[in-house]
């Protein structure tokens, strides 16, 4: 006996894949885009762009630029700590770049959208505050 398919069923795994596919292409698209900007943010701090590309590497040139040593970098391995500390990051990471605290805040909540204004306009970087 052969399988046979309801129209319903097709046309549901259709529409599933398609918008697995869209989602997909947003989330690469967004994601090309941060580490472009995460790049240049690098390069106007003076690291070297490829930095951001390396997973731990990346995160301690980031705690190096907003705070002014990177071994911070170790506090978000600990629980609870995490938390707190990226909070502060993204805030320190705003200052560092002549900021206020609400474009740190927008760091926390809309990250892509505000390392975008921040790697692509012309803030300069000042240092850790």
């Amino acid at each position: 006996m052969g399988t046979e398919y309801n129209s319903v069923d097709v046309l549901t795994a259709a529409i599933g894949t398609g918008t697995m596919i869209t989602y997909s292409v947003i989330c690469i698209v967004i994601a090309v885009l941060t580490l472009v900007a995460m790049w240049k943010i690098y390069v106007k701090a003076g690291r070297p762009g490829w930095a951001c590309l390396i997973p731990f590497y990346s995160q301690y040139c980031l705690f190096d630029i907003a705070w002014g040593s990177g071994w911070l970098f170790l506090l978000t391995f600990v629980p609870c700590v995490n938390f707190v500390v990226m909070i502060m990051l993204y805030i320190k990471l705003a200052k560092a770049f002549g900021k206020g605290t609400g474009f740190g805040i927008g760091l926390i909540f809309l990250n892509t959208i505000f390392v975008l204004i921040l790697g692509l306009s012309d803030a300069e970087y000042i240092g850790p505050q």
